[in-house]
C-alpha cells in the first residue's frame, strides 16, 4: 500500500519521513501542504494533525503524525516483517537508536530550529533576526557537536556500526548547517564530517533532495 505523506518536500520533518520510507523501500505519495499560505492550520488538515504541523501520514485506515513517531513505526514494522532493518536487531541496539533519537530532538534539533527560525523564517515574514540568540545557539551547538565527535570516534554511526533511523533523523538539520554558512561546525570535526559525508551520500537522501528541484 502506498503511504500518503502530507507536507512540503522542503520541510525538515517531512524530509525525515521521506528518507526513512525510501531507505525501507516503501512506496509513498507526497501531498504538498502550503505552509506559507497557512494550509497546515486549516480545519481539514487539523483533522489529520490537530497541532497544525507537518508531516502527517495516511496508510490505508491508519493515520499518524510526528515525524520521529512515524519513522519509528515504519522502521519497527519493516524489521518485524523481515524487511530492511534500520532500527537494530536486539533490544539493546534498539535502545541505543532511541537514545540518539532523543539526543537529536532534545539537544540538536532544538538549537538548529531556533537558528532556522531566526535566520530564515522570520526575515521572510518581515521580522528582525535576534543575532545574539543565534550566537548563543551556535555556542551551545558547538558543545553538543563535541559530544558527537567523541561518539563518532568510537563508532561509524551514532547508534553503532550500522546506519539507523537515528542517523536519518539528523539529515535535514545538518543540511541546514552545511548550506547556510555554518558548515565549519561540521567540517571542523573530523569524525562528524566523515559521518555527514557518509549519510548524505546515501541514495535515499539524494532521492529526497531531488524532490526539491
Amino acid at each position: 500500500m502506498v503511504v500518503k505523506v502530507f507536507g512540503p518536500a522542503y520541510g525538515a520533518c517531512p524530509q525525515r519521513v521521506l528518507t526513512c520510507l525510501v531507505e525501507l523501500g516503501l512506496e509513498f505519495e507526497l501531498i504538498p501542504i502550503d505552509i506559507l499560505s497557512g494550509q497546515h492550520k486549516k480545519p481539514d488538515f487539523l483533522l489529520r494533525q490537530p497541532f497544525g504541523q507537518v508531516p502527517a501520514i495516511e496508510d490505508g485506515d491508519f493515520r499518524l503524525f510526528e515525524s520521529r513517531a512515524i519513522i519509528r513505526y515504519y522502521a519497527a514494522k519493516c524489521a518485524r516483517d523481515g524487511g530492511v532493518n534500520i532500527y537494530g536487531k536486539t533490544l539493546e541496539e534498539r535502545a541505543l537508536v532511541d537514545q540518539w533519537l532523543e539526543v537529536e530532538v532534545n539537544n540538536y534539533n532544538s538549537l538548529i530550529y531556533t537558528m532556522v527560525l531566526q535566520l530564515l523564517v522570520l526575515p521572510r515574514m518581515g521580522q528582525g533576526t535576534d543575532l545574539e540568540l543565534v550566537r548563543d545557539c551556535k555556542g551551545k551547538l558547538e558543545k553538543v557537536l563535541d559530544v558527537y565527535e567523541e561518539r563518532l570516534s568510537k563508532s561509524k554511526y551514532l547508534a553503532g556500526e550500522e546506519f539507523t533511523i537515528a542517523d536519518v533523523s539528523h539529515l535535514p538539520n545538518t543540511r541546514f548547517l552545511m548550506e547556510e554558512g555554518m558548515e565549519d561546525l561540521i567540517k571542523g570535526r573530523k569524525n562528524v564530517y566523515a559521518w555527514w559525508i557518509d549519510i548524505s551520500s546515501r541514495p535515499s537522501w539524494k532521492k529526497v533532495m531531488e524532490l526539491l528541484i
